[in-house]
């Protein structure tokens, strides 16, 4: 079906005041990028949620990681945006210019190389992500096991999707009336993954793809349920996701992580949301070989805005740093350091 004719269709249906949040960060981007949020009935307001994994990395994580490479001066291995997100203290480009050696990579298995052309140095390996990247953190593990690397260590900051979308929906902070799935987390966990929170909450839930035509085909999909007022759990992007997902990635993924608590900027800390390191695996574990004590530090004088963001509270414009104080050259928070960022999609966008 033609865009135009689906947008057509959303707008005959539509007949309510209604409140969809997409989840995932690549869909916020692309919903801004494409001008989706404008093309749509007024009477569809779309919120972002915290499916940004460099967002939701908690402050006291990024202490962690600075403490842990002055105390024990260890090299810091991560990915991309990681470096720019601002902990108490600073945040990992601070290390940089005070002389530590934080590494990019593109892909975790290049970590493997680092540690062993390194013998002695001793690297951190920070993973970072939702389920969509924890099972290629998981091989690289496996891997190290293999190859019997003992100077490479791994912090997980992993962290699960549903438990999150569990927690905005307990909040009971703003009224949802329908849910964008993530496409590439449902690629893992499918859309069986989802099952327990949509009959728990019984919110129209439309898993969806990140092209313009199949964010519309979803919207309309979920607009249609919505209308209709009978709830549904439905995949609109059966080319890429499965209803049982991937299970090899699954078994890869549990084989070497379990679930276990994880600390949320915005959220706080949420149980079994995160993915923790199994006994086998517990060599590598720079928590308990490192376990430093973090106190998280309150700072009345930050009004960065960013766990708002996250969970839907409020728009970015609605912060008084957006734009101002904060943007993505300096920016104060993770929201808009993050290339999925919902700050960054507004500034870059013109996001109103």
């Amino acid at each position: 079906m033609e865009l135009k004719d689906l947008l057509e269709k959303i707008r005959t249906i539509s007949t309510k005041e209604i409140n969809i949040m997409e989840f995932c960060g690549t869909h916020t981007h692309e919903i801004f990028r494409y001008g989706i949020r404008e093309i749509l009935p007024p009477n569809i307001h779309l919120l972002s949620g915290p499916g940004c994994p460099v967002c939701v990395t908690a402050e006291e994580d990024i202490d962690y990681i600075i403490a842990l490479s002055q105390e024990y001066n260890l090299g810091i291995i991560t990915f991309g945006d990681l470096v720019n997100v601002p902990g108490s203290l600073g945040s990992l480009n601070y290390l940089r210019a005070r002389g530590k050696e934080v590494r990019v990579v593109y892909s975790p298995l290049e970590s493997l190389n680092i540690a062993k052309e390194n013998p002695h140095k001793k690297y951190l390996l920070v993973g970072i992500g939702f389920e969509t990247t924890a099972p290629n953190l998981a091989y690289t593990l496996i891997k190290a096991t293999e190859e019997n690397i003992k100077n490479l260590y791994f912090l997980s900051l992993h962290k699960l999707t549903p438990p999150a979308m569990k927690a905005i929906l307990d909040m009971g902070e703003i009224k949802l009336d329908g849910i964008i799935g993530p496409g590439h987390v449902s690629t893992i966990i499918g859309r069986v993954g989802w099952k327990e929170i949509f009959e728990k909450y019984r919110v129209p839930f439309v898993i969806m793809g990140f092209k313009p035509e199949e964010i519309v085909y979803g919207i309309y999909h979920l607009v249609k349920i919505i209308e209709e007022g009978e709830p549904k759990l439905l995949n609109a992007y059966e080319r890429s996701v499965k209803e049982e997902g991937n299970k090899h990635a699954l078994e890869v993924m549990y084989k070497v992580f379990k679930k276990g608590p994880a600390n949320w900027r915005g959220l706080g800390i949420i149980e079994v949301s995160g993915l923790v390191l199994r006994e086998e695996f517990e060599d590598f574990d720079v928590r308990r070989i490192y376990p430093l004590k973090i106190e998280k530090r309150v700072d009345n004088y930050n009004p960065c805005k960013c766990g708002e963001v996250l969970r839907g509270v409020l728009k970015p414009t609605e912060c008084p740093l957006f734009g101002k104080a904060c943007t993505p050259e300096y920016p104060k928070g993770p929201c808009m350091v993050s290339s999925e960022g919902t700050c960054s999609a507004y500034y870059l966008y013109g996001g109103v």
